[in-house]
């Protein structure tokens, strides 16, 4: 019995936002994703940019947060993870105007380093920011969850 309690607490997702169906691309060549060429270009989007709909808006439409890193993009929900355990809050997270590698958020204050999968950099937050699949095809990223 033992063995079986570690064996699912090994396997225990570290996600505390719950799933909503995320499914899109941006295509890099339109003028409002031209950010996301360079390293540490971010794009904040949502269910009303270009029409992407609700597959776009992230949890409680709070929106998600598309970062270029160094070869790869990343897609985070701007759902303070920590807000919403604690509190049951849907707090929107916002990018730190000060160091846009990081969003931060505006009720607990912790912040995200959005270069490494969304952790917990400063404050008092112990979850990451929710993640969300990605693969660019050269012209086009495309963000999705199952």
């Amino acid at each position: 019995m033992a063995l079986a309690i570690t064996l699912s607490s090994c396997n225990k997702k570290n996600d505390v936002i719950p799933d909503v169906i995320v499914d899109f691309s941006l295509n890099l060549y339109d003028s409002e994703f031209t950010d996301l060429n360079s390293f540490g270009g971010i794009v904040l989007v949502n269910a009303n940019t270009n029409n992407l709909g609700s597959r776009a808006a992230g949890y409680d439409g709070n929106g998600i947060i598309i970062f270029a890193g160094v070869g790869e993009f990343y897609a985070y929900d701007r759902t303070c993870p920590h807000d919403y355990a604690v509190n049951g809050l849907s707090v929107k997270v916002n990018i730190d105007p000060l160091n846009s590698l990081n969003a931060i958020c505006p009720k607990c204050s912790t912040n995200y380093a959005l270069s490494v999968g969304g952790t917990p950099s400063k404050g008092i937050g112990q979850y990451p920011l929710k993640n969300y699949k990605t693969s660019f095809d050269g012209t086009s990223v495309r963000v999705w969850n199952n």
